[in-house]
């Protein structure tokens, strides 16, 4: 992968999106992770700093302070407006639901609220919203339905995790955002490897290949039925409900 080309594409991509769309403006959900550092970067080269707002929405009872921190620094760094909004406050009516808030209900709970909190930022100032997934995310459906995956368009959804990191590389993004432990932080202690059941390493290696219908190194295969399984489980995700046709 060319980092450096590909930044240059994303950049230009993105600058002919907001134009086709007659919109000047976006805002992201910034969460203190590699994925959405690097959409906030590429969306102050293609539109400029004074038109991208930064939503940092953290649960205290879950998100790490230390992502918050991290967060707001890269938006201070870049002249990014930003807000720091708990979403605690918003979380807390649906107890009183008259069924019992399983652990998953509480999970994508959070994510659906951040979708809510940006689409009501983007319609009071005119803006698009910028969604974080990437491409190997996407393809395991590990996104919460109209959750992070609520968004006007994805800058890093045909880019896998190995590609987002070497895109990070290319623009300067702080080591400690390459080190980090890929999380969506739905919950506390939650990791994206363990719940997906294997690393984003195989997963990448793999994922080209199934795509293609190429052949599976025979080592490999275990893992590679496993992702076929779950693409096949998710692919409602990724696609528009069906209308049921008389």
């Amino acid at each position: 992968m060319n980092a450096k080309k590909i930044e240059g594409q994303l950049v230009s991509k993105i600058s002919s999106f907001f134009k086709q769309n007659n919109k000047a403006r976006a805002v992201l959900g910034l969460s203190g992770g590699i994925d959405s550092a690097v959409v906030l970067i590429l969306l102050v080269k293609a539109l400029g700093k004074e038109n991208v707002t930064a939503l940092i929405l953290p649960n205290t009872q879950v998100t790490k302070q230390e992502n918050v921190l991290d967060a707001e620094e890269l938006a201070n760094s870049h002249g990014v407006k930003h807000l720091v909004i708990e979403i605690d406050q918003f979380l807390r009516p649906f107890a009183a639901l008259p069924w019992e808030q399983l652990k998953i209900a509480k999970a994508n709970l959070n994510a659906r609220i951040r979708a809510l909190i940006l689409y009501n930022y983007a319609n009071a100032y005119n803006a698009l919203v910028a969604g974080t997934g990437n491409k190997s995310e996407i393809y395991m459906g590990y996104f919460t339905k109209h959750g992070d995956s609520a968004a006007d368009f994805f800058p890093i959804g045909d880019l896998y995790k190995k590609d987002v990191r070497a895109l990070a590389k290319q623009i300067g993004l702080s080591k400690k955002f390459l080190e980090k432990v890929p999380s969506a932080e739905l919950w506390v202690g939650q990791e994206d490897e363990r719940e997906m059941g294997i690393s984003y390493d195989v997963l990448d290696e793999l994922l080209p290949i199934i795509l293609k219908g190429g052949r599976v190194p025979q080592k490999l295969r275990d893992a590679a039925e496993k992702i076929s399984a779950t693409m096949k489980e998710t692919e409602h995700k990724r696609k528009m409900p069906p209308i049921l046709k008389l």
